[in-house]
């Protein structure tokens, strides 16, 4: 029996969980309010609080490292890599902490966290299926202008995850199925998954369809305008973009929960934003379908936002006659991560090489 430990810090939580083999034990969640990290500059600050934390945590639990075959921590936005579960090694770790990678995100805190903790054992620590996940083909990175290459950074862990979980309910191979998966949350990744591989994406930090936080892509000329009026600074538009723009800033909510309940109470306003959103997302999805040459075998919505069902049907009405709409609501997250390890330790797959 594998007892693996997974970590996945968030913006607002670090979920921890124990695995023996495929069955969780326990998880717990440790949460924070924007008042807990306001004394952090940036991410890296916030390492040992985090680090604290989770330590109590596991005192409270009385698990003792010594006992586990692995720790599973998720992966940041590294370089490019392929998909895959990586064993954690100083590289990585010198990565990090010099700012070589793409973003300053909170999941970079997983791998320096679960480093530290096996670092005086022979307990292996890993990553599995970061969002810096490159596959795409080499025409999906032209963008219109030689400086601005199209980047891969997207959810490729739920990606993977659901990609699999579609595969069995299928019952045929992932490396003979093209699929198209959607992953709504914050923000929203579309992308198409030719056998296996994620051959394109939009970069839900810059393109595609809004979401509950995020502007998606957006009218160039007009945005180039907005940026030299002098009405807002760069980290005033920046939070326009990515963290108070899509449904944020049309209702002044990210809760698809709340939206709905205003629909339902009669609101116009919050109706035609949702199906908006809902309408991005299915040209999206017909958008990444061509990339596939119309040859799909599924289509697959995740993520939190699956579990708004006003969404879901209102994108599945636009896009069913591409292909069977499979769905699979939440995330799979820590599942994912622990199930990548484990294949690991039974070498079912090879630990890939940072």
């Amino acid at each position: 029996m594998f007892r693996i430990l997974v970590i996945n810090p968030g913006s607002t939580s670090t979920k921890l969980a124990l695995y023996e083999d495929q069955i969780p034990v326990w998880t717990e969640r440790i949460p924070y309010t924007s008042e807990d990290l306001a004394p952090f500059h940036n991410v890296l600050d916030q390492l040992p609080k985090r680090k604290a934390d989770i330590l109590g945590l596991l005192e409270d639990k009385s698990l003792d490292l010594n006992t586990l075959s692995a720790i599973a921590a998720r992966g940041g936005p590294f370089k490019p890599l392929e998909s895959g579960t990586y064993r954690i090694t100083s590289e990585v770790i010198d990565d990090i902490r010099n700012e070589n990678v793409q973003a300053d995100h909170v999941s970079n805190l997983a791998s320096l966290i679960a480093y530290d903790l096996t670092r005086d054992t022979n307990i292996p620590a890993f990553f599995v299926d970061p969002v810096c996940v490159d596959e795409m083909e080499p025409l999906a990175r032209f963008s219109g202008i030689p400086d601005l290459e199209r980047k891969s950074l997207l959810h490729a862990l739920n990606v993977k995850a659901v990609a699999r979980k579609t595969s069995e309910k299928m019952g045929k191979p992932l490396d003979s199925l093209n699929l198209v998966i959607v992953h709504l949350g914050g923000g929203i990744t579309i992308c198409p998954l030719k056998k296996g591989r994620i051959i394109d994406v939009n970069n839900a930090n810059e393109e595609g369809p809004f979401s509950p936080e995020r502007s998606g892509s957006l009218p160039v000329s007009s945005f180039l305008r907005l940026c030299f009026s002098q009405k807002y600074t760069q980290s005033e538009l920046k939070r326009r973009i990515n963290r108070q723009g899509g449904i944020t800033a049309y209702l002044q909510t990210n809760d698809l929960k709340e939206v709905e309940q205003r629909i339902q109470n009669g609101d116009s306003l919050a109706k035609s934003v949702l199906e908006a959103m809902a309408y991005q997302i299915a040209k999206e999805i017909g958008a990444m379908s061509t990339v596939l040459l119309g040859k799909v075998d599924g289509i697959v919505i995740t993520g939190g936002g699956a579990n708004c069902k006003l969404l879901t049907d209102w994108i599945t009405e636009r896009v069913q006659f591409i292909a069977p709409i499979n769905l699979f609501q939440g995330e799979f997250e820590m599942e994912a991560l622990a199930m990548g390890v484990l294949r690991v330790l039974k070498n079912e797959d090879e630990v890939k090489v940072y």
